[in-house]
């Protein structure tokens, strides 16, 4: 005992940690705030503990590459000692962990715990928020299998919808024109330094709030926030009724962390780790993804919509959602906190409950958006081979077999995924043409691995075809101007 005080001592006084830990432990909070409602945030920590620890563990064998990630994966779930168990935790852990902040984050909502003077430290825990839903969609990228190939290629077409910037946006989410080795690379990156970098300098932050500005007390009917008296009242309230954090706040922490942390093993022995499915394939386009379990609702909405409201939901809607979070602690920073006296809060955390649970329940048999039906084999329409040569011709067999239809339309035949090719031809000239067929771009995959010179050249050939009588097909500028004397 004596070596290890002074070990201890010999520490601290480099290290000038003892105070601070014992002015944290030892600080008081609201008797009634040292309850089962108020242990949600440490939850969410221990949550985001274990993911630290298990994402370490994973990235010694995960290999950040199109061709290797998927088998990295296999090879964990069926070849290293446990590998499949630490996935499952690993998977599980980002469930629960979102779970925990979102009931967090309505606890604190009908608890008036935003009010003055905790406005930054719910400003803060939206960003964390975020942070954990980026954290949650990364995660499943990297399983790089074909829900994930095909998620990513949905959120490159959500991407693509902003205006001016959805090129850039675009090419900067999935680094070139592509879903590639550089996108993998680029989610690894995010999911392992960015986000967590992010996740662990916030979360800093929103503690330290916590420490300085204390414990939400009980929410008391009647018991009304004024800035100009809130901070004595809560000082008086400590100083009367308070109790020391460690240990009446502490062990109840430390409980239900405990439980969490067992129903997260228990989960991830009964059910398993998540994916991989089917090795990505673009070639494979009549599928169906679906998402990890927390973006359901967006699919089902993104299913459900009419075309034409697709793009002002998913622009607008959530940055009006954003901007009325972020402002509601200086709108409503006074006043009362008592959920029983707000209905207009219980109100929307039902409304909001009960939208998320159907689109999530929809979800299990909503079709994905765009309408991706169309018969491979219905035939493309006379009129556009009539007059055709027999390189054109063959072009349009290349278009048929490659199950082209199925995601463009022809003569209102045909799948929507993509635009209509009815007038391709005027919108790209024949370079642009091989290069989206090629390369891919937004959401269509690259097809430059799965056709030959000659059938790419075909191809082509046919699109140039297909533009209005009366209407010339688009033409390279500069060449036309050197074509000029």
């Amino acid at each position: 005992m004596r070596l290890m005080t002074k070990v201890g001592s010999w520490f601290d006084q480099r290290l000038q940690l003892g105070a601070p830990i014992r002015e944290t432990m030892e600080h008081p909070i609201p008797r009634d705030t040292a309850s089962w409602y108020y242990v949600f945030g440490s939850a969410a920590m221990t949550a985001f503990g274990l993911q630290l620890v298990t994402g370490i563990l994973l990235a010694l064998i995960y290999v950040p590459s199109a061709g290797e990630a998927w088998k990295s994966l296999q090879i964990l779930n069926h070849q290293v000692s446990l590998g499949w168990f630490i996935r499952a935790l690993h998977g599980w852990g980002s469930n629960f962990m979102l779970a925990i902040v979102l009931i967090h984050m309505v606890q604190v909502f009908l608890f008036g715990a935003y009010k003055f003077p905790r406005e930054l430290t719910w400003v803060l825990g939206i960003f964390l928020l975020l942070m954990t839903l980026g954290m949650a969609f990364t995660g499943q990228v990297l399983r790089f299998d074909e829900d994930a190939y095909w998620g990513l290629g949905i959120g490159a077409s959500i991407m693509s919808r902003v205006p001016v910037l959805g090129p850039l946006l675009v090419k900067l989410m999935l680094g070139g024109p592509i879903i590639a080795g550089q996108t993998l690379s680029r989610f690894f990156a995010l999911h392992v330094f960015v986000i967590p970098g992010l996740l662990m300098a916030f979360v800093g932050l929103h503690v330290l709030l916590v420490l300085k500005l204390g414990i939400n007390e009980w929410p008391m009917p009647g018991r009304l926030v004024r800035r100009s008296d809130y901070l004595e009242k809560y000082h008086t309230l400590t100083h009367t009724e308070g109790v020391p954090f460690m240990p009446y706040g502490v062990w109840k922490d430390a409980v239900f962390s405990g439980v969490i942390l067992l129903c997260i093993a228990a989960c991830a022995l009964y059910f398993g780790p998540f994916g991989p499915s089917g090795q990505p394939d673009p070639r494979v386009i009549q599928t169906a993804p679906r998402p990890d379990f927390f973006f359901l609702w967006l699919y089902a909405l993104l299913s459900l919509l009419p075309p034409a409201m697709e793009t002002p939901v998913l622009l607008i809607g959530p940055v009006i959602a954003l901007i009325v979070l972020l402002a509601l602690p200086f709108v409503s920073g006074e006043g009362e906190k008592s959920w029983k006296r707000r209905p207009i809060a219980v109100l929307t955390i039902l409304l909001v409950t009960v939208a998320l649970g159907t689109f999530t329940n929809l979800a299990s048999h909503a079709p994905w958006s765009p309408v991706m039906d169309a018969w491979t084999g219905a035939p493309i329409p006379s009129k556009f081979l009539s007059g055709r040569t027999p390189l054109q011709i063959q072009g349009a067999l290349v278009f048929q077999s490659k199950q082209c239809h199925n995601c463009h339309a022809l003569g209102e035949n045909g799948g929507k995924r993509g635009p209509a090719l009815d007038a391709v031809a005027v919108r790209l000239t024949g370079d642009q043409l091989v290069r989206q067929v090629l390369q891919g771009g937004g959401n269509m995959p690259a097809y430059g691995k799965n056709l030959n010179p000659a059938e790419t050249s075909a191809l082509v050939a046919f699109l140039e075809t297909l533009h209005p009588a009366r209407q010339a097909q688009a033409q390279d500028a500069s060449r036309v101007a050197r074509a000029q004397p």
